[in-house]
C-alpha cells in the first residue's frame, strides 16, 4: 500500500495535536482525516475507507478504548489497524487497550520517526493480509473448479 492508497484517521480531542500529526503524515505522501471525538470517528470509519486510525485515549464523551472497542463490534472495522496514543504509558492503560482491541501503542510526545515507522509497519500488514485474502479466493476458487 503506498502512502497515497492509504487514509489515515487521526482522534484527538486536541487540535494542535491533531494538526501536527498531519502535518507529519501528509509531507510523507499520506492522505489524512482528523476527528475531535470518538462519535465522529465511528461516523467517518462507517462511510469512508480508513486505512488506519490513530486514537487517543483521554477524550471527553467517548475515550479511546470506548472507540476502539466499537471499531471491533462493526464488521467494516473489526480489522482496522488501531494505533493508540497516550500520555498514560503504564501496564493498566496497555492491557485495558489490548482487552479493547487496539493494534499498537504509542507514548505521548510521539517522535517523527517512531510515528512513521509504526505507521508503516501496520499498513505494510494490511497490504500483506489483503494478499494472502486473494491468494486464499484464488486457491478456493481453483480448488471449486477441480
Amino acid at each position: 500500500m503506498t502512502p497515497a492508497d492509504a487514509l489515515i484517521l487521526i482522534v484527538d480531542d486536541d487540535p494542535t495535536t491533531c494538526a501536527l500529526t498531519a502535518t507529519v503524515l501528509e509531507r510523507e505522501g499520506y492522505r489524512t482525516r482528523a476527528c475531535h471525538g470518538g462519535e465522529e470517528a465511528l461516523a467517518v470509519v462507517a462511510r469512508e475507507p480508513v486505512s488506519l486510525v490513530l486514537l487517543d485515549v483521554m477524550m471527553p464523551g467517548m475515550d479511546g478504548f470506548e472507540v476502539c472497542a466499537a471499531l471491533r463490534r462493526s464488521e467494516r472495522s473489526k480489522s482496522l489497524p488501531v494505533i493508540l496514543l497516550t500520555g498514560r504509558d503504564d501496564i493498566d492503560t496497555r492491557l485495558e487497550g489490548m482487552q479493547s482491541g487496539v493494534t499498537e501503542f504509542l507514548a505521548k510526545p510521539v517522535t517523527r520517526h517512531e510515528l512513521l515507522a509504526r505507521v508503516r509497519a501496520q499498513l505494510h500488514i494490511v497490504a500483506l493480509t489483503r494478499q494472502l485474502e486473494a491468494v486464499e479466493q484464488t486457491l478456493k476458487r481453483v480448488g471449486e473448479s477441480a
